[in-house]
This record gives C-alpha cells, sequence and structure tokens, in this order.
C-alpha cells in the first residue's frame, strides 16, 4: 500500500506556511502596504507582474497566468509534484508527516534516499581516508580540483573490492534486496540469491553523487580509475525508483536558483566540466548523465531557462552532438548559442589554463546555433561550390526546422542566408518544402506544429465565477445557484469546473483552495484561472450590484440564452411537420422570456422550467 497524507496534515501545513513568507523565501518580494509582487520565476520581464495575495494565500502571474496556492507556487518553483511540494513545505515548518496508507504500492522511497545519502559518505570517508584510495586522490590532484571542490561537490570513491557496499550494508541493516533495489549491487548470472552471490557495481571508481532537484542523493556516476579497464569510463546507477538518468541534469540542484534569475542555463558534456564551472564562479552550468539530451531534460530547463549556451568538446564528436542537441532545445522554443572552444580543450582544460576571464569571454562570443552549424559544416564541406552550400543549407534547414517559433525561424533563416550569400527567400522556399514533404510522408511535422486552439470562456461565465469564488462570504450565493442554475448551463469546462468547486466548498464548510486541489487538474489550467480572477475581477463584475443581486442577473442571462437557442431550434422545424405540442413551446418560451428581465418574476418562471426538465 502507498502512503498518503491525511487532509488534517495538510492544512496544519497550510496553516503553518503563510505564502508571501514562503515564496519571500526563494526570492525578492516587493511590499507596498496590502500588496505584494515580484519579478516573475516562470517567464523573464522586467516589470514585476507576478502578485501575491497575503488574505487569500494565493498568487498569480498576470504575464504568463500562472497561478494558485502555496502548494502549486511550490510544485512549479521546484519543479515536483503534489507529495514532493507538501514534503518540501513539511520540513520547513517543522511538521513530522504522520502518512496514512492509500492504494498502490512500490518501494520505501524514503529508505532509498536514506540509503544512497548514507553509502556517499562512505564512498566520501573512503576517498579522504582509504590507502587504496590514493590513485583517486592523485587523479584529483592532476586535474586541480582541490579539497574544498571535493568536499563541496562531496566525490567519494568505490573501494577496489567486490564487497565494499555488500559488507557494509549488512552492519547497517539494510537487506540486500533494498541494496539491489538502489541499483548499488549486482547479481551473479544463474544465482539464487545468497549474500555471496551478489558483487558491487562499482569498483576502484571516482564516484559522483548524483542529486535531485531538492538535493538528495538518488544515484551514482562512477569514472574508472584503470586507464587499461576495458569496462565503459563512466558507468551510471542503473534505472531506480529515484534515478532515471534521461531526466536528471547533474548540478541542476545547485543551478537552478541561479538559472531563474538570469533565463539562461550553461550546458557541459561532462561532470568535472560543469564542477570547474561552477568553482569559477559560472553556477549555471549542468550537464546529462552520460546520454544525449532528451526532450525530458529540455522539458525540465525550460521550467527555469529561456535560452541556454551548449559548452560542448572542440572534436567532432563534440561539434555533432552540440547541433543535435541544439535541435532538441530548439523543439522547445528555447533560444540557443553555442560557445566554440579552441581545438583540443574542453570548459575543465580551458579555465585551468587561461582562467575565468578568458572563459566568460568565450561565453560572451557564444553564436547562434546555426552560425556555428555553418562554420563546422564549412570546414567539412567546400563551401565555394554548388553542391556544397546546398548540403550545408539543406543540414542547417533541418535543425531550424525544429522551432515551433516563426520569429526564431525567420532570424535563424535570415542569418543563414547573409552566412550563406544567398536569398532569404530560397531557404524559406525550402524549409516550406522540407514541412510540405514531411507531413506528406506522415511524420510529424516538427517546423509547423497543430495550431493550440486558444479557450476564451464567455465574460457572463467568468464573472459569475468571479461572484462565487467569494461563497464563503456570501453563503446565500450556494443555495441560489443550487436552485436556479443548471451546471450544464455554464458552457466553459473550466468556469464549470469552479462552479462546481465553490458549491462544494459551501457545502462541506471545506477551504475553496482546498476543493480546487482535490480536483483533477494536471494541466494546471483550474487553479491558475482561479487565482487570476480572484486576484483581479473584471472591471464589469457584478455591473454595480451587491453579489446576490449580480448572481441573480447572470442566472436571469444563463436562462435568457438557454431559452432562445431552443426557440431557435423549434423555429427551424418546418411548417408543414411542426405539431401543436411545439407551437406551443414556442409561445410559452417567448411568455417566459418577457419574464426573465426581473429576478421575482423570472425566479417563478425558472422553477417551472426547472420542474418541466424533470418531467422530460
Amino acid at each position: 500500500m502507498a502512503a498518503i497524507v491525511p487532509k488534517r496534515t495538510l492544512e496544519d501545513i497550510r496553516d503553518r506556511s503563510d505564502i508571501v513568507d514562503v515564496i519571500g523565501s526563494y526570492f525578492n518580494v516587493q511590499r507596498a502596504g496590502s500588496s505584494v509582487k515580484a519579478l516573475c520565476p516562470f517567464h523573464k520581464e522586467k516589470t514585476p507582474s507576478f502578485h501575491i495575495n497575503a488574505q487569500k494565500q494565493i498568487f498569480h502571474c498576470f504575464g504568463c497566468g500562472v497561478g494558485g496556492d502555496v502548494f502549486k507556487f511550490v510544485m512549479q518553483y521546484e519543479g515536483v509534484d503534489f507529495i514532493g511540494a507538501v514534503k518540501i513545505l513539511a520540513q520547513r515548518a517543522g511538521i513530522v508527516l504522520e502518512m496514512e496508507e492509500g492504494e498502490g504500492g512500490g518501494p520505501d522511497k524514503s529508505m532509498l534516499y536514506r540509503l544512497h545519502e548514507e553509502v556517499s559518505k562512505l564512498y566520501h570517508q573512503a576517498l579522504l581516508e582509504r590507502k587504496s584510495a590514493a590513485v583517486a586522490r592523485a587523479y584529483l590532484e592532476k586535474r586541480q580540483l582541490p579539497d574544498s571542490i571535493i568536499d563541496d561537490f562531496f566525490l567519494g570513491y568505490a573501494p577496489d573490492r567486490w564487497d565494499a557496499v555488500l559488507k557494509w550494508a549488512g552492519d547497517n541493516k539494510y537487506s540486500i534486496e533494498q541494496v539491489e533495489t538502489a541499483g548499488l549491487i549486482l547479481k551473479k548470472t544463474g544465482t539464487s540469491g545468497a549474500t555471496s552471490e551478489y558483487y558491487d557495481r562499482f569498483r576502484n571508481r571516482l564516484m559522483f553523487p548524483i542529486r535531485d532537484e531538492q538535493g538528495r542523493v538518488i544515484g551514482f556516476s562512477g569514472r574508472t580509475l584503470d586507464d587499461h579497464d576495458k569496462t565503459a569510463k563512466y558507468v551510471n546507477s542503473p534505472d531506480t525508483p529515484l534515478f532515471h538518468k534521461s531526466r536528471v541534469l547533474y548540478a541542476l540542484d545547485r543551478a537552478r536558483r541561479h538559472i531563474v534569475e538570469c533565463r539562461e542555463a550553461i550546458i557541459c558534456e561532462g561532470q568535472i566540466d560543469v564542477i570547474r564551472c561552477h568553482s569559477a564562479g559560472f553556477v549555471t552550468a549542468v550537464a546529462s548523465q552520460g546520454t544525449a539530451f532528451t526532450e525530458d531534460h529540455v522539458r525540465i530547463l525550460r521550467r527555469y531557462a529561456d535560452s541556454v549556451v551548449l559548452m560542448f568538446d572542440s572534436d567532432k564528436a563534440g561539434q555533432d552532438a552540440a547541433i543535435r542537441t541544439a535541435g532538441t532545445f530548439m523543439s522547445a522554443g528555447l533560444a540557443v548559442r553555442v560557445a566554440a572552444l579552441p581545438p583540443g580543450e574542453d570548459p575543465d582544460s580551458f579555465i585551468r589554463k587561461n582562467g575565468p576571464e578568458a572563459f566568460r569571454a568565450i561565453l560572451d562570443r557564444a553564436m547562434s546555433a546555426v552560425r556555428f552549424q555553418i562554420d563546422v559544416l564549412s570546414g567539412r564541406e567546400n563551401a565555394g561550390s554548388e553542391i556544397g552550400v546546398m548540403r550545408i543549407a539543406k543540414a542547417v534547414l533541418d535543425t531550424v526546422s525544429h522551432s515551433p517559433n516563426a520569429v526564431q525561424k525567420a532570424k535563424l533563416v535570415q542569418e543563414a542566408a547573409e552566412r550563406l550569400g544567398v536569398p532569404a527567400s530560397a531557404l524559406q522556399d525550402d524549409l516550406r518544402f522540407m514541412a510540405r514533404n514531411t507531413r506528406e510522408s506522415g511524420a510529424a511535422s516538427r517546423s509547423e506544429p497543430p495550431p493550440v486552439k486558444s479557450r476564451t470562456a464567455p465574460i457572463e461565465e467568468v464573472q459569475l465565477c468571479e461572484h462565487l469564488v467569494r461563497i464563503i462570504d456570501f453563503p446565500e450565493l450556494g443555495s441560489l445557484v443550487r436552485g436556479y442554475l443548471p451546471l450544464t448551463f455554464v458552457s466553459d469546462p473550466i468556469c464549470r469546473a469552479v462552479v462546481a468547486s465553490a458549491l462544494e466548498a459551501s457545502e462541506t464548510a471545506k477551504d475553496f483552495q482546498q476543493v480546487l486541489r482535490d480536483q483533477e487538474d494536471s494541466s494546471g489550467e483550474l487553479q491558475s484561472f482561479a487565482a487570476r480572477i480572484q486576484m483581479a475581477p473584471s472591471k464589469t463584475c457584478g455591473k454595480d450590484l451587491g453579489p446576490v443581486d449580480a448572481v441573480k442577473d447572470y442566472i436571469l442571462g444563463f436562462w435568457k440564452r438557454h431559452l432562445k437557442r431552443e426557440r431557435e431550434a423549434l423555429v427551424k422545424i418546418p411548417d408543414a411537420t411542426i405539431t401543436q405540442q411545439p407551437k406551443e413551446r414556442r409561445r410559452d418560451i417567448t411568455i417566459g422570456l418577457n419574464s426573465l428581465d426581473k429576478w421575482e418574476e423570472g425566479a417563478a418562471v425558472i422553477k417551472i422550467e426547472m420542474e418541466l426538465a424533470k418531467e422530460k
């Protein structure tokens, strides 16, 4: 059975997590009387559009539209699910989580986090103290990584033994199954499961603890220290309940807040490159775990950055990886620059030889992905020949086609045209031809993704919601809507969900935000919409009436809309086929519509209509 958090505990966490204090602990907020605002951490802006309502304990950004309660903020900012946000806020508030048994099953993740943290200490202590770790210490000295960096990044050493972790686990009361689930040991082929039939995954390797975005150790990457070792240079933890290498970025736990501030990340190839960057003051550097950048990696970074600088090795493999990775980032709408290092250099070696200022100059000179690709391919093709230019242009347009942004594509095409000495219109024609061929071949078009349908709710439905979110202050609104307005009359699904949540809050005496959280809202649209209408009701809301009279007015309007549509449908029935009953219904609707201008008369008509609806 999986553990869930009791609602009483959630309410305790909410009560002790003032949203202004929580958000203010992440970045600076500006207080002016009852108003609290800040630069939005979720999109780039110069003027604050991120507002916090201390009374209602919600936030909303009028720039990008994100909004919700304190749990939603932590989920967005920390990049965690709801339970992850609960744990972060509980720890901050000093609340011990009381878990209850719920449906589902799975491994004890708390145990796995604890196990990984303790093994990282085992490896770190081995690096500092064991005689057999001399080779690892010599390697780090050769790479000019001082003790302060070793301690800061908690580097370690996996002893050159088959049972170092196995023996430690037994001494510390961890079972074989737990250590195997963590990916720290392997089972010998064809064995039945006794302790002697397992062996350590990492042996005689320099160990890099891999942390999640909250700084918890979830896996390891081990570099071989034996140049004659025929195994892989780097070995990562396998996929486990905590670790999935396609979704983890090395040092993101350190870098993400700095990335949010400047909205740009430095992308390196290896852990030591990242460590060197951070130690030199380039604290937005991250790297993948020995694998190509995936859509999951890009999706994670997109929460924090609008652009990236690729800082890959200068050899052919590094150049090809940079071009390939640029396309992946562009697919998500990020701006991409590529910093070209001198031949034979990587970020680690360059900073060691030339210092941080020279590295900063390299970053400042970083070029667009298109310019970098043209420069690279011009060294491989005869750029002076017709066929050479055609080949380069085709490769560049393939990269540009990844972008879903028309402005970005146009800018890159213009730059490519200038670099290649051809008309931009010619490249645009080829780009359209490529997109058409891709569609015709049945593949999904990356350059022209299907348009996203924008949802615009009817203004009267939005304004009704603006009143109903205040249902705790005006409880009579609940009986008014339940008695006179069928939910089906609210056409917009988000508005309908808000109305239903407000009614549930009034019936159960629950907090409105709590009811919203219980709704199925994986997109976050419901919470964001609810936060917006609470923070900034429309200027026409209520038509200068009090909430009760305004809601009565909207109910009359919804019924007018409903009855007019029914009458229009009846009018379309040919006279030759119409019976007496539809004629009478059409007459009754007309009489009813004339009575829907005032509540006293309209309420009686509505009651009759609702009784008729029950009989059908």
